[in-house]
């Protein structure tokens, strides 16, 4: 049975949440390509904001975007 490639920019996205929530650089984005560049700065930001808000941890589950 074939699998399906997941989404290269759903990926990045979540690459760069994961980078943002454990509270890494945003200058470690490994992508060179502007439009991936751009979903895992997106992820970034939003993984910081949630870092800041406390949301870490269990308290972060509901939050993390691998779960949904």
């Amino acid at each position: 049975m074939k699998r399906q490639k997941r989404d290269r920019f759903q990926r990045a996205y979540v690459h760069g949440y994961k980078a943002g929530v454990s509270g890494r650089s945003r200058d470690d984005c490994p992508s060179q390509d502007i439009n991936l560049r751009e979903y895992w700065m997106s992820g970034w930001r939003e993984g910081r904001g949630d870092q800041w808000s406390g949301m870490t941890g269990v308290s972060g589950i509901h939050k993390n975007p691998m779960v949904m």
